[in-house]
């Protein structure tokens, strides 16, 4: 009995049109977060349930993948990168250094509903600053982010900034300090449940009275631009020492960006974005694709000065953000952005007559040492069957050569797309290679 081949719901395969791209985003991530200073490290997919239990809200707690290994261990697949990174820290600070700024790649894990650009395992590309609490680090993974994005090719995109210091500062005047947690969780569904539907939840959850919400939901519906925004704050939180610093740093960071030269409107203020993990305590950032905002935050992040502290009693503050990779590339499937080639290679060598296979695997050996990559097509097919794989896969080129050919020491180019081909010498391969493919 045949078994079905399938997946599981809330995870996917990844063809090679689909891992291709995957993999030059995956690239260009490593070298802006590199180009700041920032080291990769990596950790491992299981961890002790401890380890991460508790560390991002009960609705984490909900989405572990939890279950006993073959020891009778208690362990989880991480939710995150973020809280085994803390974990790491607490482990090899002390030979690490600080400030330690890493960047880390994989997947991960989570048991939620699925959803459009959202699995239930799933790629982060992170980067964090760890031992220290300066502005000059929340300012830069603002910047980071922007450097990300036009990497990625993606101009239309907006990073919205937050402090929770701000709201805070609003919790601890409403009395509401004790309910920070679940206030804030409730918070950031504003843009997803809306008014009425939050001030319920805050209601329920937290015993919150319908003035002290209207008050939370007031400010968070704050418009404006980030001028605005901020004379807004000064004038009615200048004055809860908490909630200043969280302004003053808001403040600083808009007017180092602009310093910088990030354009107007790359950067934005937005007062309802709390972010539902509950380690953040400062910053925290969403980024959302000006094409396609509703696909929801494809990088966002934040500061976290206590999640370390769980793990040693050396204060170790942080702060970074993570590119939700896997949601960037579906919002890229639904946008039509993403190539359809399916090949990395952009060169195709047509095996003409079997007993000049020498040939054709010598000359691709050949060009890929000057940086062309040649994919030898494996049988001797009819051309025009090999040349219809070389289109359906996405080859640019194809590179044929029979008796006639072999005699004049030359070889046929073929420009795919423009279905034009020229004879070149087999001196000038490389070289007219070099030149059609730029």
């Amino acid at each position: 009995m045949l078994i079905q081949p399938r997946t599981l719901k809330g995870f996917r395969d990844y063809p090679p049109e689909i891992m291709i791209p995957r993999e030059g985003f995956l690239e260009k991530a490593r070298q802006v977060y590199r180009s700041y200073g920032f080291a990769p490290i990596d950790t491992p997919a299981l961890e002790y349930t401890e380890i991460l239990l508790g560390k991002g809200g009960e609705e984490s707690d909900k989405q572990l993948y939890r279950f006993k290994d073959h020891g009778d261990r208690d362990i989880a697949l991480r939710f995150d990168l973020t809280v085994p990174f803390a974990r790491f820290a607490a482990e090899h600070i002390g030979k690490l250094g600080t400030p330690f700024k890493r960047y880390h790649m994989g997947p991960v894990w989570r048991g939620e509903n699925t959803q459009r650009g959202r699995y239930r395992e799933f790629w982060q590309c992170d980067f964090d600053t760890i031992g220290t609490t300066s502005n000059a680090a929340d300012i830069e993974v603002a910047l980071v982010i922007h450097d990300l994005f036009k990497a990625l090719g993606i101009d239309r995109f907006q990073i919205h900034v937050n402090n929770r210091l701000v709201l805070n500062g609003l919790l601890e005047e409403l009395g509401l300090a004790g309910q920070t947690g679940a206030l804030l969780r409730a918070l950031d569904k504003l843009p997803k449940i809306g008014r009425e539907a939050v001030a319920a939840e805050m209601g329920e959850k937290a015993g919150v009275t319908a003035d002290q919400s209207s008050r939370l939901l007031t400010l968070a519906e704050t418009q404006g631009t980030n001028a605005d925004v901020l004379d807004r704050l000064k004038r009615d939180f200048g004055g809860n020492a908490k909630a200043a610093e969280g302004i003053r740093r808001l403040d600083e960071l808009i007017h180092v960006a602009t310093e910088s030269g990030i354009g107007e409107g790359k950067i934005a203020i937005d007062l309802s974005i709390a972010r539902g993990l509950d380690y953040y305590t400062g910053a925290v950032y969403e980024t959302f694709l000006g094409d396609l905002p509703a696909i929801g935050s494809v990088c966002s992040g934040g500061r976290y000065d206590n999640l370390a502290g769980l793990y040693t009693k050396q204060a170790l503050p942080g702060v970074g953000a993570s590119l939700g990779l896997d949601r960037l590339i579906a919002a890229m499937e639904e946008l039509k952005l993403l190539s359809t080639a399916a090949t990395p290679a952009p060169v195709l060598l047509v095996q003409f007559q079997a007993e000049h296979l020498g040939r054709y695997q010598s000359m691709p050996r050949s060009l890929r040492t000057a940086g062309i990559g040649v994919e030898v097509f494996p049988e001797t097919k009819k051309i025009g069957q090999q040349l219809q794989y070389a289109e359906k896969r996405g080859f640019r080129l194809a590179l044929i050569a029979g008796p006639d050919e072999i005699a004049q020491g030359v070889w046929k180019v073929k420009d795919l797309a423009q279905r034009e081909e020229q004879s070149v010498a087999t001196s000038d391969v490389a070289a007219t290679l070099i030149r059609m493919l730029k």
